[in-house]
C-alpha cells in the first residue's frame, strides 16, 4: 500500500488546524487515515513551540516503510532534522508576463523619447541664442 504523510485540515471556518496524517493515497484529504503523529496550528505565531508537533519515532517509522511526504510536511521535517529536503528552484517565477513585458517597455521607451526631447529643447535654445549674441557684439 502506498502511503503519504500529510496534512488533514480540521477547524472551522476561517480558523485551520492540522493533523499529520499518514494516509493511504487514494483517500480523501480529510477522509480516513492510518495514524495520526502530528499537529500543525498555522493560527500561532512561527517562534511559537507548539505551532508544529511532530512524533519523531512514529514518522522515522512510515519514513522507513517508504511512506512519502507532501511537500509542506516535507518543510516541517527538514526544520525538525528528520529529512533532507531540496531547495526548490523556478527561476521563471520571478519574471514578467508577456503583457506586463511589453507596457515595461512601452514605458522605458516613452522615459527615453522624454528625455531625448528635452535635450533637444535644451540644445535648441543654445543655439539660437549664440548668433544673437555675434551680431549684437559687432
Amino acid at each position: 500500500m502506498a502511503t503519504k504523510i500529510r496534512l488533514a485540515r480540521g477547524g472551522s471556518k476561517k480558523r485551520p488546524y492540522y493533523r499529520i496524517v499518514i494516509a493511504d493515497i487514494r483517500s480523501p484529504r480529510d477522509g480516513r487515515f492510518i495514524e495520526k503523529v502530528g499537529s500543525y496550528n498555522p493560527m500561532l505565531p512561527k517562534d511559537s513551540e507548539e505551532r508544529v508537533q511532530l512524533n519523531v519515532e512514529r514518522i522515522q517509522y512510515w519514513l522507513g516503510t517508504g511512506a512519502k511526504p507532501t511537500d509542506r510536511v516535507a518543510r516541517f521535517l527538514d526544520a525538525a532534522g528528520l529529512l533532507k529536503r531540496e531547495p526548490r528552484n523556478n527561476p521563471k517565477k520571478a519574471q514578467l508576463g508577456q503583457k506586463a513585458q511589453e507596457r515595461l517597455d512601452a514605458k522605458k521607451q516613452a522615459e527615453e523619447d522624454a528625455a531625448a526631447a528635452a535635450a533637444e529643447a535644451a540644445a535648441a535654445p543654445a543655439a539660437e541664442e549664440a548668433p544673437a549674441e555675434e551680431a549684437a557684439a559687432e
